[in-house]
């Protein structure tokens, strides 16, 4: 959700990243199956024989499923008019089914559950990973401001002693009543115990 293009211009870009992703993966592990399974002599030009000829329809595949999310995904997000993780969770379902249905229903359903199941928990780190960030950020935040408050502080207690001075007292006085109001409040439940 991040930094995501719009609707109709991501379909495009999903694409690609899923086709380099692929295309990357299929380069490495076809590359070593190649090298794995050649004669000792050929090792390398196996490999990379291998790799030239199944890394490209692996890269097909990847683009295949990651077009077939992002329309669904997009198309949802067009017929609810919202945003939101539930987009992402039933295009995962959507594309899971689509993908398997050839094998029939039951096997659609499964493979849609499992696309949804999937897809919810990328959904669901990534939703950890902003709370987290946004968190981070928060702490900062007021790092900085406590850090910038203490420095006009000292500021002010080197020229003007005498509103440090008031300063002070007013912070002495509402520390003073916030501690009177929770012995109340204490003591109240106390009372209410009792």
């Amino acid at each position: 959700m991040i930094g995501e293009k719009p609707c109709p211009y991501r379909i495009i870009d999903d694409i690609g990243g899923a086709y380099s992703m692929g295309a990357f993966a299929g380069c490495i592990m076809y590359f070593i199956k190649g090298m794995y399974y050649a004669p000792s002599s050929e090792r390398f030009s196996q490999g990379f024989d291998l790799l030239r000829k199944r890394a490209p329809i692996l890269g097909g595949n990847f683009a295949m499923w990651g077009a077939l999310f992002t329309i669904s995904e997009c198309g949802l997000i067009h017929v609810r008019q919202v945003e939101d993780n539930w987009n992402k969770v039933a295009g995962g379902f959507i594309t899971g089914a689509m993908l398997s249905i050839r094998g029939g229903y039951r096997q659609a359903l499964q493979q849609g559950i499992f696309g949804g199941i999937f897809l919810g928990c990328f959904a669901f780190i990534e939703m950890a990973m902003m709370k987290m960030q946004r968190k981070a950020q928060l702490q900062q935040m007021e790092h900085d401001l406590n850090m910038q408050m203490e420095q006009q502080l000292s500021q002010l207690k080197e020229q003007r002693p005498d509103i440090y001075a008031e300063i002070e007292r007013q912070q002495e006085l509402r520390k003073k009543r916030t501690q009177d109001q929770t012995s109340n409040n204490n003591s109240g439940k106390v009372l209410a115990f009792s």
